[in-house]
């Protein structure tokens, strides 16, 4: 039995591993291993005795730097400095002017939940109550599947328009539509007819309409107009459209000017939010909601992606708490909240994914989440009673009558 055991074991025990003469074991570990290495095409090692590493390498960065240009700029055009200036919308028309008479259920509104122009008129349905009479379409940011541009339904087509993309919406609304298919769109479903690709005049005209159930929210109090304008200006200037000239620059000094106008402003808010609740006193006004869009999405996407990661809003003691207060508003009677006007980590996921030129690897960071972003934290920074959050028109209205009577 002895016997038979050694013999079966004999049988089963390892080939030793035999080296080629004159080479150690280590050596063939060594070369098996880089053997196992995946190193692209070696051009380096094959090219090193008629090419100079230098020439190869400066031609390579060279040819890659045109390729990377030529492509934001296609995504993103530039002046003659590589800053990136924002085009034109091309539809400006209002609901209530001839033609577009104010009707529940009459407009439909596309949005994107990637895009922060989308973000803040969501905000705007919101807070004025408007959500069961303006209908919501959302798109999904999926450019190889998209005609032009980036937006796609899904799943598609659209049942208002029975398009597969935005492209064919705009081209429904506008036969022949050449310019660029941005959202906010908003429509009229009735004629089918465009109304506004303007975000900021689509949050006004919300702000305006007057319509059963509305919430009497005032964003825009008649004392405060001036003070909001000139503070839109800066915000949009430094931040919401200063997070773009800085992923987009192509030029070192269009970044640096970029992000030295968002940091100085955003430090300015960051002491203007220690005096007061909000950015202009203690109600809630249409300035911090075209701020709020950029300040979520910040850390998430534009700090990393963008370039814009000198400070995050995390180490703004006071803008963090101003964003998480505005996170946990809520409005009475709104089907939608504040919370259900975006989905941060799907911002992060289609930002890092859908804009190659500055993300061609595709790799998607593992955060910062939404939960890392701790948005329900206790904000401590007031009540969220309506009437402590916001002007409301009838006060407002009460107001100016006294005033007119004195």
């Amino acid at each position: 039995m002895g016997n038979q055991l050694q013999q079966q074991h004999r049988q089963q025990a390892p080939t030793p591993l035999r080296t080629p003469r004159g080479r150690s074991s280590a050596a063939v570990v060594v070369r098996c291993q880089q053997q196992q290495v995946n190193k692209g095409f070696s051009v380096l090692e094959w090219t090193s005795k008629l090419v100079p590493q230098g020439a190869l390498v400066t031609g390579a960065k060279t040819g890659w730097r045109l390729a990377w240009e030529t492509m934001v700029r296609e995504l993103a055009p530039q002046d003659r400095s590589g800053s990136y200036t924002r085009p034109a919308n091309a539809f400006n028309e209002r609901i209530g002017a001839p033609g577009f008479p104010v009707e529940s259920g009459r407009y439909h509104l596309y949005v994107g939940n990637a895009c922060p122009w989308c973000h803040r008129v969501l905000l705007a349905l919101v807070f004025s109550g408007l959500d069961r009479h303006i209908s919501v379409g959302r798109l999904a940011d999926i450019p190889e599947q998209a005609t032009r541009g980036g937006w796609v339904f899904q799943p598609g087509p659209d049942p208002v328009s029975g398009a597969r993309d935005l492209w064919e919406v705009y081209d429904k609304l506008s036969p022949g539509y050449r310019g660029r298919c941005t959202a906010p769109l908003l429509i009229d479903k009735k004629s089918m007819r465009p109304v506004s690709n303007e975000s900021s005049d689509i949050v006004r005209m919300l702000g305006q309409l007057q319509l059963p159930g509305a919430s009497g929210v005032e964003l825009y109090p008649q004392q405060l107009r001036q003070q909001i304008d000139t503070l839109n200006d800066k915000v949009y200037r430094c931040i919401n459209n200063g997070v773009y000239r800085a992923g987009f620059a192509t030029s070192q000094a269009g970044y640096d000017a970029a992000v030295g106008e968002m940091h100085g402003l955003m430090q300015e808010l960051e002491q203007q939010l220690g005096q007061s609740r909000f950015l202009l006193g203690d109600r809630f006004t249409e300035a911090d909601l075209r701020l709020f869009p950029t300040i979520v999405r910040f850390d998430a996407a534009y700090a990393g992606l963008f370039r814009c990661g000198r400070r995050r809003v995390a180490d703004y003691p006071n803008l963090q708490g101003w964003m998480r207060d505005v996170w946990q508003i809520k409005v009475p009677g709104s089907s939608m909240q504040v919370l259900d006007t975006v989905d941060v980590d799907g911002c992060r996921r289609s930002y890092y994914s859908s804009l190659f030129p500055l993300n061609p690897s595709g790799i998607i960071p593992s955060g910062p989440t939404a939960a890392d972003l701790q948005l329900d934290l206790p904000a401590n920074r007031g009540s969220h009673e309506p009437g402590a959050v916001f002007y409301m028109k009838e006060a407002a209205a009460a107001a100016t009558g006294a005033q007119a009577a004195a």
